[in-house]
């Protein structure tokens, strides 16, 4: 079994109930608007990490992360696409090839299968918006079967999207 974590939108800020929650991940993918340098190493603290930039993402953030980014969730195993803002995807993910898909960019935290695609938005876990939770992502992988949940950084939790 493969546990991946997945962030977004820390806009600078790295809470430690995040940290707490991506804890036992084997890889953390982070979908854009990191915020700085600091957050990516914080979190490969924990485990390899691979991330995009988002539209907030500018200067040294900018040049230092691609906009898109294939992910090997395993060796053998399923791929994931992953950028910031949906509206972008200009690929078809299932013909693709993927079964997966990772954005962010709307801070609100969402799981949807489609034609055999999982799409994953994390949610935020940066400051907070009135009226969002604080929340990351946790996919799991075991053999062919992938299973994704969203964790509620306020109660630890997992959370209906």
């Amino acid at each position: 079994m493969r546990t991946i974590g997945v962030i977004s939108d820390t806009h600078g800020l790295l809470r430690e109930e995040a940290l707490q929650a991506l804890q036992g991940s084997d890889l953390i993918i982070h979908a854009g608007d990191v915020g700085k340098p600091e957050i990516l190493e914080r979190l490969s603290e924990i485990a390899p990490v691979r991330a995009v930039y988002g539209n907030t993402d500018w200067g040294q953030m900018r040049e230092a992360l691609p906009g898109t980014e294939v992910v090997e969730l395993d060796a053998d195993g399923p791929l994931a696409y992953v950028l910031h803002i949906f509206d972008t995807l200009d690929l078809d993910p299932a013909a693709a090839g993927f079964r997966v898909v990772i954005f962010g960019h709307t801070h609100e935290p969402l799981i949807r299968e489609l034609e055999g695609v999982l799409y994953l938005n994390p949610g935020s876990a940066g400051p907070r918006r009135p009226d969002l939770p604080v929340t990351v992502a946790r996919l799991t992988l075991d053999g062919e079967d992938l299973r994704a949940e969203i964790l509620d950084l306020a109660t630890g939790q997992p959370s209906a999207p």
